[in-house]
């Protein structure tokens, strides 16, 4: 049988194949006869890597599908063609996108119910809800970052990852600082740390390729303190490296200030126009006006912290990677994890060497890492 890298006149890229054949063979574990479905861009890293993917998947006695969109923001909506194959209902799905996979319009509009909860897009309801499929998204990867990132010893992030999750499981809040002026105080009562520990082997289990980080879906409103951004940041324009430092001033749960220099106005810019996106749905009518306040509101949400663990990432620029370094943790500011607070945009940013002591509600401390480093092993 031809191979899809072969028939696609790519070349081996050292690394890669081995990568790939990791990723369904320990994250994945596809099993002989499942259905995958490989979502990428016309774009060489994306097509490279899903054709690894798909190879991999086949070798395994899988059966893959591989669909190409256009490149999507984080604005942006899926083609109809991708939304219409999650109607399938594969059993593992794999996201080989330069950024993001797409908004689900009709899932905007209507969303799917699972149990009371409701779902914007069909992916994150099979996923979430459903638990009908397992999956692993890599937006923006590249070849040279696939092939080094995801050849890892997973045991030993698997450790890690649980060391920290249970630090942070029952946490009523989590004080984050640093020398360049982070200082937060992040709400956590009733809520649950997950884990990207690489182990997509169960229905309604997924996370990013590369792995390696925990984190958690603040407490909505809870949130007060100073994030100075000193790493890397995503927006709309993609991810930088971070030159002048980010400073955004929190507010029961919201970002009310951000201030800096170029990059500062980059990220307000980034958070308006989320908040714009959704304002134009509301106007359109692609969108209760009720619901589009609520995607405006939490367009600066404090959606996310999380800690970085992969051993093998560094932070240069692509946040995919940047986030699971070690020596940093990372929020987010838009739509959490929880489902309980939407929003069309989701950026994140890293704050380096960090301090992060948890508190428990009997008042005992952890401290997860000092100055960067990690204390719990």
């Amino acid at each position: 049988m031809t191979s899809m890298s072969d028939a696609s006149g790519f070349g081996t890229y050292p690394g890669l194949t081995e990568a790939a054949r990791i990723a369904v063979a320990s994250s994945l574990r596809l099993r002989e006869g499942e259905t995958v479905l490989i979502v990428a861009n016309p774009e060489r890293e994306s097509l490279e890597i899903a054709s690894a993917m798909y190879d991999a998947a086949a070798a395994a006695g899988a059966k893959p599908s591989l669909v190409v969109q256009p490149a999507k923001s984080q604005t942006d909506y899926a083609e109809d063609a991708v939304i219409a194959a999650f109607d399938s209902k594969p059993d593992a799905f794999v996201s080989i996108s330069a950024e993001k996979l797409g908004k689900d319009r009709e899932g905007i509009l209507t969303p799917y119910d699972w149990n009371g909860i409701a779902y914007d897009h069909i992916f994150h309801y099979q996923l979430h809800g459903a638990k009908t499929l397992r999956a692993f998204w890599s937006p923006g990867a590249t070849r040279a970052m696939f092939a080094r990132t995801v050849r890892i010893d997973y045991a030993a992030l698997k450790a890690s990852c649980k060391a920290v999750s249970g630090a942070l499981s029952g946490a009523i809040y989590a004080r984050v600082t640093n020398a360049l002026g982070t200082d937060i105080r992040v709400g956590l009562k009733g809520r649950a740390p997950k884990s990207d520990d690489g182990d997509f082997s169960e229905p309604g289990s997924g996370g990013n390729l590369p792995a390696g980080e925990v984190f958690v879906s603040p407490q909505l409103g809870a949130s007060d303190g100073i994030i100075v951004f000193d790493g890397s940041i995503s927006g709309l324009g993609g991810d930088i490296l971070i030159r002048e430092p980010i400073r955004c001033r929190v507010e029961g749960g919201f970002v009310v200030e951000i201030t800096g220099g170029e990059e500062a106005a980059a990220l307000r810019d980034s958070v308006e126009s989320g908040e714009e996106a959704a304002r134009k749905l509301g106007r359109e009518g692609s969108m209760p006006p009720d619901k589009a306040e609520a995607y405006i509101r939490n367009a600066r949400n404090i959606g996310e912290l999380g800690i970085g663990l992969n051993p093998a990432a560094v932070v240069a620029g692509n946040m995919l990677e940047d986030e699971k370094a070690f020596r940093t943790c990372h929020f987010a500011i838009g739509a959490n994890y929880d489902e309980d607070a939407p929003a069309l945009i989701h950026f994140d940013g890293l704050v380096t060497r960090p301090t992060i002591v948890v508190t428990k509600a009997d008042g005992h401390e952890a401290v997860v890492e000092h100055e960067g480093e990690l204390v719990l092993k």
